[in-house]
């Protein structure tokens, strides 16, 4: 996934063991020490077995990046394991996680071309608020709200 730019796992080549990384999710989780534009988070993994397939992230409150095109809940689902719905079950958990964390609604966001991920949203509830140009890029983001109630 580093191909797509995507970190998926937070910066744990940065780590000087894995000891140091689940030091640093758990900082990250509890808004300890978090480096700037950074917020509080929760870190899942999404395991089918002993295989990572994906990784789900909820947000616990926004910064003006996030509410703009970042969202609450971001996941991915790994290359090889796309298209069996991990996607949508890593989302509808992090509804749960979200609504733990004291969360109503949540902002999830996908690209405007990601036809996939835009599905996989509506279907979990999501409602399109808008399509925003990305700062920088110009790439468009689909907004969408998802109630965290059942």
């Amino acid at each position: 996934m580093a191909a797509e730019g995507f970190d998926f796992c937070l910066g744990l080549e940065q780590a000087d063991s894995w000891p140091a990384w689940l030091e640093r999710v758990a900082q990250l989780e509890a808004g300890r020490d978090l480096a700037p534009g950074w917020v509080p988070e929760t870190c899942v993994g999404g395991f089918v077995g002993p295989i990572v397939v994906g990784r789900l992230s909820v947000r616990h409150r926004l910064n003006a990046h996030l509410a703009l095109v970042g969202g609450h809940i971001g996941y991915a689902v790994r290359p090889g394991h796309r298209r069996q719905g991990y996607a949508g079950a890593m989302l509808r958990h992090g509804l749960v996680v979200a609504r733990e964390v004291g969360l109503k609604r949540v902002l999830v966001t996908c690209s405007d071309t990601n036809v996939a991920s835009a599905r996989t949203i509506e279907r979990a509830g999501g409602e399109l608020e808008d399509v925003v140009a990305t700062p920088g890029s110009g790439e468009l983001k689909r907004r969408y709200w998802i109630p965290t109630a059942h």
